[in-house]
């Protein structure tokens, strides 16, 4: 993956961060490898009902459309 990857994702991120500390919840990025996205739900978002769905069509979305050669974001425990 080219170098800036992870600085891309992170800007991503910082976007969408603020909606999630709207409902208690947070984001982390663990790291970026062989195209995928690694983040650990945290806050009001880790065990929440809802988490896959947030994370599915809200952070995964955002990022893939952003950074195309994204392929893959894996929520951590």
């Amino acid at each position: 993956m080219e170098e800036g990857t992870t600085e891309r994702v992170m800007g991503v991120l910082e976007r969408i961060r603020p909606m999630l500390n709207m409902d208690g919840g947070d984001v982390e990025l663990v790291e970026v490898r062989n195209q995928e996205v690694y983040l650990r739900l945290k806050g009001a978002c880790d065990g929440c009902p809802s988490a896959f769905f947030t994370l599915r069509m809200g952070i995964e979305r955002a990022l893939r459309s952003e950074i195309p050669e994204i392929q893959r974001v894996i929520a951590l425990p």
